[in-house]
């Protein structure tokens, strides 16, 4: 039997009936292999198979282990009733709801109406193009209005992004911790992801310039500021070397700035420095609001800009009228700038309450950041230290839901500390750090 779906199914079946519980730490790939009398490739496709189907986690330097079943699905829907969700990441602050609801009453006044509700296409209109390339502009780089599309919310800017790139088989560079969505989004398109090595300012020139070299490479996926999930932030001088190895590389650089308005610290972004080749994806849902999660591209080139257009009404991914709308008065009447800047203040407080909790643990972050990135001691693994968590009422996000590549994932996890309110950042603090006092011995984690 060497089908490797074959294999995986009998490991899943060991795994369901209990014959292998969670906890249990998979042979080594190349043991594997040769117990069974396979291929090595064969045993990476039945460890890819099973972490696919959530049954295992695989940790850098560790190994592979079964799964708690407590856990469910990584980055799971919002809304579970009874938990402290540090998993979800939408920042929302008290009273935000009256606020932008000036913005929605005004679009709905009955002289606008009608205006207000007719279709638009992947441009938007023109006060929308004005409105957002004023609010996105910073020091050093004024956005053109006519270089703005829209979409109704950041992953269909990401795939509009992702699909005006590259085609089916073609390789695109991607962080090797990353937003999960864009791995899916890839590989719905048929490209192919190559995870490219980080370090505490994202990836790393090095690592680039070794995936150019075993084959081409159409596009970087980065996020610069405020990283998800480790919270890096890059420097000028990380931004001006990648931009100079894709101007060498012909790469187009797609830059996703949706935590980026938590930043002030003055940095340009890619797309100031490589006009030409890159793209700048934003959105509303961390700004503004999950239920109105408008995207927002700026992409410079003509073709680009063509193919992404093209990539939005193939996927019907156009922004909602009544959505656009109502964003284009937050940012004319300047709501929604006050409401960035009452987030960034929060965002600081919010951390403060964890880095206080937490002190004495090893966590790495972004200070401006509404998450957090908690690296695990030993004998913990983040597999369990989440399910235990759960157990206990609070969801983090283990570190394998963010790994590029399966098996890749460092010994953490992620806090993203912006859904719950103030009360409850403090109990799941206290939650979390009392786990890490107690340890994991004696937790049972099957049920």
């Amino acid at each position: 039997m060497s089908d490797f779906r074959q294999i995986a199914d009998a490991l899943a079946a060991e795994i369901e009936d209990g014959r292998m519980p969670p906890g249990t730490r998979l042979d080594p790939v190349r043991r594997f292999a040769y117990a069974r009398g396979i291929a090595v490739s064969t045993a990476n496709r039945v460890y890819a198979e099973l972490g696919r189907r959530g049954l295992v986690a695989g940790e850098i330097g560790r190994g592979t282990y079964v799964r708690s079943r407590l856990l469910g699905t990584p980055l799971a829907e919002p809304g579970r009733p009874g938990l402290i969700d540090f998993e979800f990441n939408f920042p929302t602050l008290p009273g935000q709801s009256a606020l932008l609801a000036e913005g929605i009453r005004a679009v709905l006044a009955a002289e606008r109406l009608e205006d207000t509700m007719r279709p638009v296409g992947a441009q938007g209109h023109a006060a929308a193009r004005a409105a957002s390339a004023r609010h996105l502009a910073r020091p050093g780089w004024a956005p053109d209005p006519g270089h703005f599309l829209f979409t109704g919310g950041g992953r269909q800017a990401i795939g509009a992004a992702l699909a005006s790139v590259a085609a089916a088989g073609e390789r695109i560079g991607i962080e090797a911790m990353t937003y999960p969505a864009v791995k899916a989004m890839a590989g719905r398109l048929g490209q192919i992801t190559v995870p490219l090595a980080m370090d505490d300012e994202g990836v790393t020139p090095d690592a680039v310039e070794a995936a150019c070299r075993l084959g081409p490479l159409k596009a970087l996926y980065l996020q610069p500021a405020l990283h998800n999930p480790g919270g890096s932030t890059m420097g000028l001088a990380r931004r001006q070397a990648l931009v100079a190895l894709a101007r060498r590389e012909k790469l187009v650089l797609i830059e996703d700035t949706v935590f980026g308005f938590l930043d002030q610290s003055g940095l340009p972004p890619l797309s100031a420095l490589l006009p030409e080749q890159a793209i700048l994806v934003d959105g509303l849902s961390k700004r503004a609001s999950p239920g109105l999660s408008g995207g927002m591209l700026v992409i410079p080139s003509d073709m680009l800009r063509r193919r992404a257009t093209t990539a939005i009404r193939a996927g019907a991914w156009h922004a909602a009228p009544l959505g656009l709308a109502a964003a284009t008065h937050w940012m004319d009447s300047g709501l929604l700038a006050d409401l960035e800047a009452r987030k960034r203040a929060d965002a600081l407080a919010r951390q403060a309450v964890l880095r206080q909790a937490l002190a004495g643990q090893s966590l790495l972050g972004d200070a401006r950041a509404y998450h957090l990135w908690l690296e695990l001691p030993e004998p913990w693994r983040a597999d369990f230290f989440a399910a235990a968590a759960m157990r206990q009422g609070v969801a983090v996000t283990p570190s394998g839901a963010f790994a590029a590549a399966p098996g890749h994932a460092p010994n953490g996890v992620r806090i993203a500390f912006s859904s719950p309110g103030p009360d409850s950042v403090r109990r799941g603090a206290a939650i979390l750090a009392g786990l890490l006092a107690e340890g994991p011995e004696g937790l049972a984690l099957s049920e």
